[in-house]
C-alpha cells in the first residue's frame, strides 16, 4: 500500500483530499497544528486504519517514520484574515515548513506536490493569467506575506528539484469553494453565504467589479491528483475560466438563499486587492487532460446545503 502525507490535512483542501487518496487505496497520514484547520472535517477518517493524523506545525523539523511515497503541502493559512492575523506564521509555513518537507521527499526519495496560487500573479496586469506569467506582487504589501511565500515556496521547490533530484510537482490553485470551507475566513463565498443565510449585508468591496473565478472543490482535486501522478515538474494552473464579477456573484447567492432580509452594502476596496482574476488552464488540458466538470450553480448548490447547516441564525433575525 502506497503511503502519503498530507500537510494541512484539517483545513478545507487538506480534508478533501485526504478523502480522495483513501478513496485511492492509499494510506494516508494526515498533519495539522489546527491553527486554520478543524478535527471535524476529518474526523469522519479517524475509524479508518489506513489513516492517522499527526498534530504538528511542519515550520518545526518534520519527522515520518518508515517509507513515504507522496507528500502533499497543503498547510498554509490561506484567506486575508488568516495571513493578516498571521503573517509570520504565514511566511514560516511556506519557507521553512516546505524546506522541511522537501527535506523530507529527498530523505524518502517521496514526490511532493506544493499548492501555490493564483496570488503569485498578484494583481495581474495580463488577462487570462498563463502560467508564463511572471506576476505583478506588492511584496511589502498586506498581501505580500501570503504571495511571497508561495513565490519562494515554488523557487525552493524548483531548487529542490534541479540540484537535489527531488520529483516535484508545483500546483497554481485559483479561487476554491465547496463543503467544510470555514463561516469565517473571510474568503467572498462563505462570507456571502453566511451572510445572506443570516439576513445580513453582503459586503462588496468597492463596485464590486472587479473578477474572480470560482472552482469547485471536486473538479480541483481531481485536478490536483492528476498532477501528482503525471511526469509533468512545471507550475500548471487549476481552477475554473468561468469569469464572474464579485457584485454579480452576489446576486447569485442572494437569489440563491432567497432570505428577503439579506441586501448588499459596500466597503472600501482593500490594498492591493486583483481587480482581475481568470485562469489559463490550456496546459492542464493538454498535460493532463483536465477540465472542470461543475459549472458554478451547480458546485454552489452543494456548498449552500453545507452552509445551511453550519452557520448560526441568532434567534431574531
Amino acid at each position: 500500500m502506497k503511503k502519503v502525507l498530507i500537510t494541512g490535512a484539517a483545513g478545507f483542501l487538506g480534508s478533501h483530499l485526504s478523502d480522495r487518496f483513501l478513496a485511492e487505496g492509499f494510506h494516508v497520514i494526515g498533519m495539522d497544528n489546527l491553527i486554520t484547520g478543524d478535527k471535524k472535517n476529518i474526523e469522519h477518517l479517524f475509524p479508518s486504519e489506513h489513516f492517522e493524523f499527526y498534530y504538528h506545525d511542519v515550520s518545526k523539523f518534520v519527522h515520518v517514520p518508515g517509507d513515504l511515497d507522496y507528500i502533499l503541502h497543503f498547510a498554509s493559512p490561506a484567506s486575508p484574515i488568516d495571513y493578516l492575523k498571521m503573517p509570520i506564521q504565514t511566511m514560516k509555513v511556506g519557507s521553512l515548513g516546505t524546506h522541511n518537507l522537501l527535506g523530507l521527499a529527498k530523505e524518502k526519495k517521496a514526490r511532493m506536490i506544493i499548492a501555490s496560487t493564483s496570488e503569485v500573479y498578484g494583481d495581474p496586469l495580463v488577462h487570462p493569467q498563463t502560467e508564463s506569467y511572471w506576476g505583478n506582487v506588492n511584496p511589502i504589501g498586506p498581501r505580500g506575506v501570503y504571495d511571497e511565500a508561495k513565490r519562494f515556496q515554488e523557487a525552493l521547490t524548483m531548487a529542490y528539484n534541479t540540484y537535489h533530484g527531488v520529483e516535484t510537482r508545483i500546483v497554481r490553485i485559483f479561487n476554491t469553494y465547496g463543503p467544510r470551507m470555514r463561516v469565517n475566513d473571510g474568503r467572498v463565498l462563505p462570507a456571502f453565504f453566511s451572510q445572506a443565510i443570516r439576513g445580513e449585508g453582503l459586503t462588496v468591496f468597492g463596485d464590486g467589479s472587479q473578477t474572480r473565478s470560482f472552482c469547485y472543490v471536486d473538479d480541483l482535486v481531481e485536478g490536483i491528483y492528476r498532477l501528482l501522478m503525471s511526469d509533468y515538474d512545471q507550475p500548471v494552473n487549476i481552477g475554473n475560466p468561468d469569469e464572474i464579477t464579485i457584485m454579480e456573484f452576489a446576486k447569485e447567492v442572494l437569489a440563491m438563499v432567497g432570505n428577503p432580509k439579506a441586501h448588499i452594502i459596500h466597503k472600501d476596496l482593500p490594498k492591493d486587492d486583483p481587480k482581475i482574476r481568470r485562469p489559463d488552464i490550456s496546459l492542464a488540458k493538454k498535460v493532463l487532460g483536465w477540465t472542470p466538470k461543475y459549472n458554478r450553480h451547480e458546485g454552489m448548490l452543494k456548498t449552500y446545503d453545507y452552509f445551511k447547516k453550519v452557520v448560526e441564525v441568532p434567534a431574531n433575525a
